[in-house]
């Protein structure tokens, strides 16, 4: 049986609770359909009014009631969770991390990704600026990991637009990547699907990416078109607007024998 997966897009702001109520009805419908694992968008628990606000409802590893949340989720629907980010906080720092949980079908923590390249930009014309690394400590370690459908290889959001992250995570086996996300509506406009079909055609991998969207309490508008994209680049289902789902099946047969017949992971060079 082939694997199905599902993207979760939300619009989420400051209430943790009522995001949290988004999340598992989202996460309900997702299992409904069939879906053997669920990835959540970034910041799916907390978009604050500030930057600063995360640090007041970042909770610590394994405990608070996000975690909690949604581990019972998964564990009561039988269904894989890979909880977009949260802000987790770190020892000896006084900024938090971006941190992407795996929850498995038992609701035990199997994995944890830190977003690694943090959003420091102004947006051409001014449009914008983030400091993301002010309030919030990069990762280092790349984390790649088997589930129910394939290995899957962890990013976030600004991640996508570093190439060699996704080799490394090739080079150890992943089949698929997660690309939780609120990208901004200019970048979203000019790069989103680019760049997560590049990231899908040059590694022959399948890309999971859910996107918070619309307009944001703090008045952050967000791109959303969340999407699932094949080993070939075909965008396989996606969400343009609106908080909802997407899903797809991925054929694993056919991206075998696609990497098996064109073997461009192999004849790497440099």
């Amino acid at each position: 049986m082939q694997p199905r997966v599902a993207a979760l897009q939300m619009t989420s702001g400051a209430d943790v609770a009522a995001n949290l109520e988004v999340a598992e009805r989202l996460l309900r419908e997702a299992a409904s359909g069939g879906a053997c694992v669920a990835v959540l968008p970034e910041n799916f628990s907390f978009m604050g009014l500030r930057d600063t606000d995360k640090l007041a409802v970042a909770e610590t590893l394994d405990e608070g009631p996000i975690q909690r949340r949604i581990a019972a989720l998964a564990a009561e629907l039988e269904l894989w969770v890979i909880a977009g980010t949260l802000p987790v906080r770190l020892a000896g720092e006084s900024r938090v991390a971006a941190c992407s949980l795996v929850f498995d079908a038992t609701g035990r923590r199997v994995a944890r990704y830190d977003k690694i390249h943090l959003f420091d930009v102004d947006l051409p014309g001014r449009l914008e600026s983030h400091r993301e690394s002010k309030h919030i400590a990069p990762g280092s370690a790349v984390t790649t990991l088997d589930t129910p459908a394939g290995r899957v290889g962890m990013s976030v959001c600004y991640d996508v637009r570093f190439p060699e992250l996704y080799r490394r995570m090739a080079a150890e086996g992943a089949t698929w990547f997660v690309v939780p996300a609120a990208f901004t509506v200019p970048t979203g406009r000019a790069h989103w699907e680019l760049l997560l079909r590049a990231r899908a055609v040059e590694n022959l991998a399948c890309v999971v990416a859910p996107g918070q969207t619309g307009l944001h309490p703090s008045g952050r508008e967000t791109y959303g078109d969340s999407m699932i994209i094949d080993h070939w680049g075909a965008v396989l289902a996606r969400m343009p607007r609106g908080e909802g789902v997407v899903m797809a099946t991925f054929d694993t047969e056919a991206q075998q024998r696609v990497r098996n017949e064109f073997p461009a992971l192999d004849h790497r060079r440099l």
